[in-house]
């Protein structure tokens, strides 16, 4: 019964408090109520902070930006060394590219030993359906004359129709205005090719004998007539043979050895040996 009615008493107590303490508070002013928010924000942030801290370190979390700082100094490094690779690797190419350059021109001396060369490579091109020019990095200086044959590995390109003191312009096979007496290989029948106004690739083959005998894949070569072109450097091969009802208005196409937008290395012959 004691128990009791002490118990009695604390709940009494605590609802007078509580009824004080309501009264208090709503006749606080609101700007008294801010300034003890303040006062109470900076007693407990710094209280908050430490603990928000101790329990980082606990968890091990305070080396989360120890890390990021780490992690950011290691991309950094990473950047700088890739590239350094970058710029090894384009030192690389710029020098194996060098390396092929005097490879073929190597390839090209041998294979074309019969004749005094000079090497050249293309510095600028113009192909179209109605011209095909290249512009190459020798000329007068260089012993470079009008009419002088010039050639790849792969076979004929054009002949050179202009020259500065240290460039020279080609006219190519596959130019409409260029006609190139030629030899099938297989037959020894004389023909013309010439470029077309239809593919930078293609030629047309006519003034075919009515006796000959063309097939698809046959080789055709310069025949040395003409006064320009040696005797024996590759063109192209038949691609396709068109009949007509006169057997003397027949006519081939040829297909170039020689792919022109892709050159880069020639050799202009100076002279047979």
């Amino acid at each position: 019964m004691y128990k009791n009615k002490k118990t009695g008493i604390a709940g009494i107590i605590v609802t007078l408090i509580i009824l004080i303490l309501m009264v208090v508070i709503t006749n606080i002013n609101v700007s008294n109520v801010s300034k003890i928010e303040n006062i109470a924000s900076a007693i407990v942030m710094p209280i908050q902070n430490g603990l928000t801290y101790l329990k980082n370190k606990i968890a091990g979390n305070n080396h989360f930006f120890e890390n990021i700082n780490h992690l950011q100094t290691e991309n950094e490094e990473l950047k700088k060394k890739n590239s350094e690779l970058e710029q090894s690797l384009r030192e690389f190419e710029i020098i194996k590219s060098e390396n092929e350059t005097l490879k073929e021109y190597v390839n090209l001396k041998d294979k074309y030993k019969a004749y005094s060369t000079i090497p050249a490579y293309v510095i600028n091109r113009s192909i179209d359906n109605y011209s095909s020019t290249i512009i190459i990095n020798v000329g007068e200086k260089d012993g470079i004359k009008e009419n002088m044959t010039v050639i790849a590995d792969a076979g004929l390109v054009g002949h050179v129709i202009s020259t500065t003191n240290h460039t020279a312009k080609v006219q190519t096979l596959v130019d409409t205005a260029t006609a190139v007496t030629s030899t099938i290989s297989t037959t020894k029948d004389t023909i013309i090719v010439q470029g077309t106004l239809d593919d930078s690739t293609i030629l047309k083959a006519t003034y075919i004998p009515t006796d000959a005998s063309l097939l698809q894949g046959d080789s055709v070569e310069t025949s040395g007539i003409g006064g320009i072109y040696p005797k024996g450097i590759h063109i192209g091969t038949i691609k396709e043979i068109f009949t007509t009802k006169n057997i003397t208005d027949r006519y081939a196409t040829v297909e170039t050895s020689v792919d022109f937008t892709k050159l880069d290395t020639v050799l202009v012959i100076s002279s047979n040996q």
